[in-house]
C-alpha cells in the first residue's frame, strides 16, 4: 500500500497515474492596484465614475425632453430626428450606468481575497458577530461610506433610468394609437387602383390568372400625401381562378377572382411580395411569414400573428378596379399598443 505525505504537492497512485489528492495551494500574494496605493489615481478614478453617472442622469433627462419636444410627426425627416434624439438619450443613459458601475467595481471596490472554511449552515453567535464586522470592514474598505457623491450619483442614475421606459408608456395612455397611426390610409370609396410606381389605373382585364400587380391609389398628389402615407397604402392585387378562393375577409370584397391585400407584413412591416402561384401563398422575405391569399390571407407559416388586411374592391363603369372603402382594420405590424 502506498504512503504519501498529505502536505506534499500531490500524491500519486502506485502506478504513477491519477493524483490521489491535491494540497491546498493557499492564497497567492495579493497584487495591489494602482488605485490602492496612489491617492491621486484614486481621486482621478472617482471623478471619472462621478462623471459617467452624471452623464447617465443627463441622458435620461435628454430622453424625456426629446420625447416631448421632438415628436415623430408625419414626415420622414421628423421621424428620423425624433428617433436619433431618443436613441442618443437612451444610449448615454445606459452606457453611463454600465461603464460607470463597471469602472467603480473593478478599480475602487475592494478586491482582496478572503478564505472562509466550510462550516455548518448556522454559525455560532461569535462567528456571526465576526461576519458582521467583516461586512462593515468590507464596506469601509470599498469606500462606500467615504464616496457619498459617487454613491449618490449612481443611485440617482439608476432611479431615473426607468423613466426612459415609463414616460413613453404613460404618453400613450388614453390615446387611440390604432386610429392615429395605421387604421386609416389613403384608400377611399371609388379610388382607382393604379400600378406602382407609374400611377397608371388598372383595368380588371389587365390582370390574367396568376398575375400580380403592385398597387397604389391612383392620382396621387405627392405634395398633399407624403411618402409615409403612400407607404401605408401599398397593396398587392392578385388574380386567382374564382373557384380557388376559399374565403374572403368580407363578402364580395374580390372581383372575378381578383383580390387585393396590404403589402405590409403583419409581423414587423416588411414588404410582402413573393407570390407562389400553385399554392397561392405570399411570402415575406424578411422572416418567412407565409399567407394564403386564397383563404383570407391567413398565416400558414412564420412569426406573423394576423392575416394581411384585405382591401375591398370592385370595378367602375369603365372597367377600372376601384376600392369599395378603406381597409376595415389597421395595416402594418402588431405592436403591444394595438388592440388587434
Amino acid at each position: 500500500m502506498s504512503t504519501h505525505d498529505p502536505h506534499s504537492e500531490l500524491a500519486l497512485h502506485d502506478d504513477g497515474g491519477t493524483p490521489e489528492r491535491f494540497s491546498d495551494p493557499g492564497v497567492h500574494e495579493h497584487a495591489h492596484r494602482q488605485a490602492d496605493i496612489d491617492p491621486k489615481v484614486t481621486k482621478r478614478v472617482e471623478r471619472q465614475v462621478l462623471l459617467l453617472f452624471t452623464l447617465s442622469i443627463l441622458g435620461t433627462i435628454g430622453f424625456i425632453w426629446a420625447y416631448f419636444a421632438l415628436p415623430p410627426g408625419e414626415t420622414p425627416e421628423s421621424m428620423r430626428t425624433s428617433n436619433i434624439a431618443l436613441g442618443l438619450g437612451l444610449a448615454v443613459c445606459l452606457l453611463g450606468i454600465g461603464i460607470g458601475g463597471n469602472h467603480y467595481i473593478k478599480v475602487l471596490m475592494s478586491n482582496k481575497e478572503h478564505v472562509e472554511e466550510r462550516h455548518p449552515q448556522r454559525s455560532d453567535d461569535a462567528t456571526r458577530e465576526i461576519a458582521v464586522e467583516m461586512l462593515k470592514e468590507g464596506a469601509e474598505d470599498a469606500g462606500v461610506t467615504r464616496r457619498g457623491a459617487i454613491v449618490g450619483a449612481g443611485l440617482t442614475a439608476l432611479a431615473l433610468f426607468p423613466l426612459a421606459l415609463v414616460v413613453p408608456i404613460i404618453g400613450n395612455v388614453g390615446e387611440d394609437w390604432n386610429v392615429k397611426k395605421f387604421k386609416h390610409t389613403m384608400w377611399r370609396k371609388g379610388t382607382r387602383l393604379a400600378y406602382d410606381p407609374t400611377g397608371r389605373p388598372i383595368k380588371a382585364s389587365d390582370l390574367t390568372i396568376g398575375s400580380v400587380a403592385h398597387v397604389q391609389p391612383a392620382d396621387l398628389d405627392e405634395a398633399e400625401h407624403p411618402l409615409d402615407e403612400k407607404a401605408k397604402a401599398v397593396v398587392l392585387a392578385i388574380r386567382l381562378d374564382p373557384r380557388d378562393i376559399v374565403s374572403e375577409q368580407g363578402e364580395g370584397w374580390s372581383y372575378d377572382g381578383i383580390v387585393a391585400y396590404s403589402k405590409i407584413c403583419t409581423h414587423v412591416g416588411c414588404p410582402v411580395a413573393l407570390y407562389e402561384q400553385q399554392t397561392h401563398h405570399l411570402l415575406c422575405p424578411c422572416h418567412q411569414s407565409t399567407f394564403d391569399v386564397a383563404d383570407s390571407a391567413k398565416v400558414v407559416f412564420g412569426p406573423a400573428k394576423r392575416p394581411l388586411p384585405q382591401l375591398p374592391i370592385t370595378v367602375d363603369d369603365e372597367g377600372y378596379l376601384i376600392a369599395q372603402s378603406d381597409f376595415h382594420e389597421p395595416v402594418g405590424p402588431s405592436f403591444w399598443e394595438r388592440l388587434t
